[in-house]
C-alpha cells in the first residue's frame, strides 16, 4: 500500500509540474511520438562583383579578408564552382535556379545584339514564367531584405516587392559610382536607378557603397526582429567593378605590396591556391597574351601600375570589413550561429582597359595617381592585373575560359555540415536556389506558383556535398551547358569542351580536364577526338534545348556597347544629328589621344 501512494504521488507531481500535455506524450507509445524539426535557419547571400578566383585569403590570395576567411573556416569552400562571364545573367540564375537563356538573360543587355534583344530569353529582364527563391521563402513565413546591386529587371513588375521582398533598397543597373552613387561610370544611360522599396529614393550625401549596403541591411534585419520569424538577406555589392574605388585608409595598407608586378603576384597565388588544396600541385598555369611585361614599364608607369590594384585590393578589404559588421551585428544579436552564409562573385575580374571610354573619362573622372580610389577618380585594374585575380586561371570577364566563370564560392553554417573542407566536384549557380529551399526545409512548388505556369530549376541541391565534401551532385555522363555572347563552353565528368572568340579566343573549339588542368593549358581535342565530337554533339543539344541564339556575323561586344549606347540613350537624349557630330568629334579625339599615347611610350 504504502509504494502504491508514493508511485501515485510521484505521477501526480510530475502531472502538475509538466501539465496535462506532457502527461499525455508520456502516456502516448513511443511509435506515435513525433520529432521535432530544426528551427529554419536564416539565409544570408553575400554577392562580389567582378572577383576574380584567388582574390579572397582562403582561395590562394594576398588581401586582407579576415572576416570571409572565417565562413570558410566555418564551412565548406567550393573549387569548381561556375556562374556566367557577367553580372545579369548570373544573378539572375541566382535568384531563380533556372538557365539564363531561359529566364530572360540570354546576354547582358549592353552587350545585346538588336536582333536578339525582346525575342524568348533575350528580353534582359526576368521572364514572368519564373519565380525567385525570394518569392517561395517569403510565401513560407521568411522575413525577406535585397540591398545594393539588382541588375535583373528595371520594369515596376520585376522590382524587388513584386519579387519577393518585403524590403529593398537596390540600385537596378551594371553599376554606379561608389562614392557619388547617382553619377553614371559609363556614358550608356541617361541616369543610375536606385529604387527603395520600389520607388525612387532619396541618396545620402555621404555615401560609399559597401558601407551604406551593409547599414541597410542591418537596419531591415532590426525592423523585422521582432516578428521572429527567420530571414533572408541578400547583399549584391559593387566591389569591385568598375569605378574601382576605396577608403584611404585601406588603400594605404597596401601600399608597396604590388610593387613586383603582375607575374609576381600571379606566381604567388598559384602557389598559394595549391598549398590550400584548392588544384592540384603540379597544374600547369600560363600566361595570358594580354598580360604586358612588366620589366619592359618605366619606374614611373610601374609605380601607377602598383598604385590599381593597391586601390584595387583596398576595394576588396573595405568589402570584407562591411561584411565584418553584418556578421558582428548578427552575433551581438544572438542570431549568428543559425545563419547559413553563402559567398560568391558574380563573374571573373574585369579584364577591359576602357581604351573605348578614354575621352569620357577625361571629362567626366581623374586619373591622376595621388587621386586614384578616391572621390571623382577612376580606377581600371587592366588585363595584366586581371590575370593575377584570376590567377591560377586562365581568361577573365566575359569569356567562357576559368578565369571568366569559375568563381569562389563559400557555403557557411549549415547545420550539420563540415568545416574548413573543400569540395572540388563541379557545381554551378543554378544549384543555390535548390540548396537554399532545402535549407529551408521547403519544396519547389514545380510547373506552377500562385496560378502561373514556372519554368522548374534544373540545379542539384549541394546539401549533400555539404556534409560530406568527397561527394559528388553530378554524374560523369551529365553534360552542363554555358553561353553568353557567343563565348561557349560545356562540361561533362571532368572535361570542358570550350570556345572562344578574339581577343582570348580564335573562335575554335578546345578540350581541356579541368582536374588536372584548371588553368586550361593542355588542348587535348587531337588525343581525344571521340570525346571532341561526342562532346560538340551535347553542347548542340543543350544549345537547341535552351533556345541558345547563334551572334550575328561580325558581332563585337564592345562595338556592340557603343551601338546600345547611341540607340538607348544619346539618340533619344540629343536627337540625331547632335548625336551622330558629337560621336564624330569623341571619335576623333579619341584617335589623336591614342596617337598621342602612342608617341609618349615610343619617347619612353
Amino acid at each position: 500500500m504504502t509504494r502504491a501512494l508514493i508511485g501515485l504521488a510521484l505521477w501526480w507531481g510530475l502531472l502538475m509540474a509538466e501539465g496535462v500535455g506532457g502527461a499525455a506524450a508520456l502516456a502516448a507509445p513511443a511509435s506515435q511520438a513525433r520529432p521535432v524539426p530544426p528551427p529554419r535557419p536564416n539565409i544570408v547571400v553575400l554577392v562580389a562583383d567582378d572577383w576574380g578566383f584567388s582574390d579572397v585569403g582562403a582561395f590562394g590570395g594576398e588581401i586582407s579578408t579576415p572576416h570571409l576567411d572565417e565562413l570558410a573556416r566555418r564551412g565548406v569552400r567550393f573549387s569548381n564552382f561556375h556562374v556566367a562571364a557577367s553580372c545579369s545573367p548570373t544573378r539572375a540564375m541566382l535568384l531563380t535556379g533556372v538557365d539564363n537563356h531561359r529566364n530572360g538573360h540570354g546576354n547582358l543587355r549592353e552587350t545585346m545584339p538588336g536582333a536578339h534583344l525582346g525575342r524568348p530569353g533575350y528580353q534582359a529582364s526576368l521572364t514572368p514564367d519564373v519565380v525567385t527563391v525570394a518569392s517561395l521563402l517569403q510565401a513560407s513565413g521568411y522575413r525577406t531584405s535585397v540591398v545594393g546591386k539588382w541588375n535583373v529587371g528595371n520594369e515596376p513588375h520585376n522590382l524587388p516587392p513584386q519579387r519577393g521582398f518585403d524590403r529593398s533598397f537596390v540600385m537596378g543597373d551594371t553599376g554606379s559610382d561608389n562614392w557619388e552613387p547617382e553619377k553614371r561610370y559609363l556614358p550608356h544611360a541617361a541616369r543610375v536607378n536606385w529604387f527603395e522599396d520600389g520607388q525612387p529614393p532619396a541618396l545620402p550625401r555621404q555615401f560609399y557603397s559597401s558601407t551604406f549596403f551593409v547599414d541597410k541591411a542591418i537596419e531591415y534585419l532590426r525592423a523585422g526582429a521582432a516578428s521572429g520569424q527567420p530571414f533572408f538577406a541578400y547583399v549584391g555589392f559593387q566591389a569591385n567593378h568598375v569605378p574601382v574605388q576605396a577608403p584611404q585608409a585601406f588603400i594605404d595598407r597596401y601600399k608597396g605590396r604590388y610593387d613586383g608586378g603582375w607575374t609576381v603576384l600571379r606566381e604567388a597565388r598559384r602557389a598559394k591556391a595549391a598549398e590550400l588544396g584548392l588544384i592540384p600541385k603540379d597544374a600547369p598555369m600560363v600566361t595570358m597574351g594580354t598580360t604586358a611585361s612588366w620589366a619592359a614599364l618605366s619606374e614611373k608607369e610601374k609605380r601607377y601600375q602598383a598604385r590599381l590594384m593597391e586601390v584595387y585590393a583596398a576595394m576588396a578589404e573595405a568589402m570584407d570589413h562591411e561584411v565584418g559588421r553584418l556578421m558582428a551585428h548578427l552575433k551581438a544579436t544572438g542570431e549568428y550561429d543559425n545563419t547559413v552564409f553563402v559567398f560568391l562573385s558574380d563573374n571573373g575580374p574585369e579584364g577591359s582597359d576602357y581604351r573605348e571610354a578614354d575621352l569620357w573619362l577625361r571629362f567626366n573622372y581623374s586619373r591622376d595617381l595621388e587621386r586614384l580610389g578616391g572621390p571623382g577618380a577612376y580606377v581600371v585594374p587592366g588585363p595584366s592585373w586581371t590575370s593575377a585575380s584570376a590567377a591560377p586561371l586562365a581568361g577573365f570577364k566575359f569569356y567562357a575560359s576559368e578565369g571568366g566563370i569559375r568563381s569562389p564560392l563559400i557555403i557557411s553554417g549549415a547545420a550539420g555540415a563540415a568545416r574548413n573542407q573543400i569540395h572540388a566536384g563541379l557545381t554551378h549557380v543554378i544549384d543555390i536556389v535548390p540548396t537554399l529551399l532545402e535549407l529551408a526545409q521547403l519544396p519547389h512548388p514545380g510547373g506552377t506558383f500562385q496560378g502561373r505556369a514556372l519554368q522548374v530549376p534544373t540545379g542539384r541541391s549541394l546539401l549533400p556535398v555539404l556534409g560530406d565534401p568527397t561527394q559528388r551532385i553530378r554524374p560523369a555522363d551529365e553534360p552542363l551547358g554555358y553561353e553568353l555572347a557567343g563565348n561557349k563552353a560545356l562540361f561533362k565528368g571532368d572535361l570542358k569542351l570550350v570556345l572562344n572568340r578574339p581577343p582570348v579566343g580564335d573562335g575554335q573549339w578546345r578540350l581541356f580536364d579541368l582536374r588536372t588542368d584548371p588553368g586550361e593549358t593542355q588542348d587535348l581535342r587531337q588525343r581525344l577526338p571521340e570525346q571532341f565530337a561526342a562532346l560538340q554533339a551535347d553542347y548542340a543539344a543543350w544549345a537547341q534545348a535552351n533556345g541558345v541564339l547563334p551572334v550575328p556575323e561580325g558581332y563585337d561586344p564592345v562595338r556592340q556597347v557603343l551601338i546600345n549606347s547611341v540607340v538607348n540613350y544619346w539618340l533619344p537624349a540629343y536627337g540625331t544629328q547632335a548625336a551622330v557630330v558629337l560621336l564624330g568629334l569623341l571619335a576623333a579625339l579619341a584617335v589623336l589621344v591614342s596617337r598621342a599615347r602612342r608617341r609618349r611610350r615610343r619617347l619612353a
